[in-house]
């Protein structure tokens, strides 16, 4: 097991098609910008992590993780003290993983391989149980369902810029002449220019954009009232509202599943 070590060059080199890393990391930790030559599953087994690249953002909940394709830029922010583990593999060892990065659904037996995984030898037997658990663990990463908490950035750089500043202080009273005034567009070319531009209406990534706000408060347990409010919603039920039909499930709910 290696614990306590930033990326670097020791899986790439080693001869084996996975390869399993323990990290403990302390609140508000960044990770550099920074790829690998292998996919990566980036696993929080507790606290929450954002991943960040060029092309947008995700928010990974306790006990989930997050798929990161080869040679994906991206950096990585703890929120509250987080534990690892990452599987690093060798592009030919899988086929059929999603193309671009994604918030994976962690199943209670990808979990214990996991677990089980970091603690092999870099160079572990191939034939025999260790090989058996890396053969198993791919399988499973094949089941693993897609997560609806990405949020994509647009590559216009001036409506890029906006929408980073967005996430950094969210509020659900901007609206789209808000922004189209700021980008000096009508309201249509900015509706037809943000659609375009990242696949979502802007509604729909206004309201993740909220969700990925109140996430690592709500798992920190800060009260719902509270959060609704300092998002600038008028009531809990109008936040809870959002937040159901971003997620399908109220803040209550998503709480209780993460305890």
């Amino acid at each position: 097991m290696v614990k306590n070590v930033g990326p670097s060059m020791l899986y790439e080199a080693t001869p084996r098609p996975v390869v399993a890393v323990g990290n403990d990391y302390p609140p508000d930790f960044e990770v550099a910008p920074h790829h690998h030559g292998r996919y990566q599953l980036l696993y929080g087994a507790s606290g929450v992590m954002m991943v960040w690249t060029e092309h947008g953002a995700w928010v990974v909940p306790p006990a989930q993780a997050v798929w990161i394709p080869v040679g994906v830029q991206h950096s990585v922010r703890t929120v509250g003290p987080v534990t690892t583990s990452s599987i690093f593999i060798r592009p030919e060892a899988i086929a059929g993983m999603p193309p671009s990065c994604s918030v994976l659904g962690i199943s209670p037996l990808m979990r214990a391989l996991l677990l089980a995984a970091v603690d092999l030898p870099l160079e572990y037997e191939v034939e025999g149980r260790d090989g058996l658990v890396v053969a198993l663990m791919l399988q499973e990463l094949l089941r693993l369902p897609i997560l609806p908490l990405s949020l994509p950035f647009p590559i216009d750089r001036e409506l890029a810029r906006r929408c980073r500043r967005y996430i950094k202080d969210p509020s659900p009273h901007e609206t789209i002449d808000d922004w189209a005034e700021n980008l000096g567009l009508s309201r249509r070319s900015f509706t037809r220019l943000f659609k375009r531009e990242t696949g979502m209406s802007f509604a729909a990534w206004q309201r993740q954009a909220c969700v990925f706000a109140a996430l690592p408060r709500l798992v920190a347990r800060e009260s719902i009232t509270r959060v609704a409010l300092d998002l600038g919603y008028e009531s809990p039920a109008a936040f809870t509202t959002m937040f159901k039909k971003a997620l399908g499930m109220p803040p209550s709910e998503y709480v209780a599943a993460h305890d």
